[in-house]
């Protein structure tokens, strides 16, 4: 069965490629960002952790805190933001990124198409990072996720929340599948590295709109950007949007 279509937008704030590069100098705030939309995935300010957007609230994963709701006068500097997905479960089991990958590209409208991607249930394992706080000067993503902290979740229960974007955007944003994790408790989370589904709730929903807004910083404004930098994502990313 595959996804339905919404005619809401994903809305995203800043390009991946200007975190490719270190310029990551404004944001959007929390509280506009949760007007967009109740369901997403970001950064926190200056690079300094993981956001997950679930159900309206916004929480931020840090090296040094366990998750925390975020003020709407907190600033993101790279966000996507929708509704969350309106649409039947379909049962994911046993399943490792591989599989899940697989699942979900089976569940697409179509490859041209954004999708908004929420997994609920319990997890064999899941592998999260977060990066730590920047200072200027600001490092590119790629340096910075040098000195990320990785965690092995496991046996948890807990809300994975993501986006597959089409290929053509690569650099826009992270094509292929970028997910986040929180964990049922709000104890922990991040990016995800990796993950093994052991029985979960899959929705999937396609949205036909994408609305981009871009930093008007000076930093932004003066940085040229290209997609020079796009053969680092993969390794950003961990490989999930390959």
């Amino acid at each position: 069965m595959s996804a339905p279509i919404s005619h809401t937008p994903v809305t995203q704030f800043a390009v991946l490629d200007a975190l490719l590069v270190g310029a990551y100098e404004s944001g959007i705030g929390v509280g506009e960002v949760r007007a967009l939309g109740d369901f997403g995935i970001g950064c926190v300010d200056h690079l300094g952790g993981e956001v997950i957007v679930l159900d309206g609230e916004v929480f931020e994963c840090t090296v040094d805190a366990t998750p925390e709701r975020m003020t709407d006068e907190q600033i993101l500097p790279f966000v996507d933001v929708c509704p969350g997905p309106d649409a039947s479960a379909e049962a994911v089991r046993d399943a490792d990124l591989a599989a899940l990958t697989a699942q979900v590209e089976a569940g697409l409208a179509s490859r041209n198409l954004f999708h908004a991607v929420r997994l609920d249930g319990e997890f064999a394992s899941v592998r999260v990072r977060v990066t730590p706080r920047q200072r200027h000067p600001f490092r590119p993503l790629a340096d910075v996720t040098r000195s990320q902290i990785e965690t092995v979740l496991e046996g948890v229960r807990g809300t994975v929340v993501g986006f597959w974007a089409p290929a053509i955007y690569q650099g826009i944003t992270v094509a292929g599948l970028h997910m986040h994790f929180l964990a049922e408790d709000r104890r922990s989370g991040g990016h995800v590295l990796d993950v093994s589904v052991a029985d979960a709730a899959l929705r999937l929903a396609a949205h036909a709109r994408f609305d981009l807004r871009l930093p008007t910083d000076p930093v932004f404004l003066s940085t040229e950007l290209t997609h020079g930098e796009d053969h680092r994502i993969a390794v950003v990313e961990g490989g999930i949007g390959r």
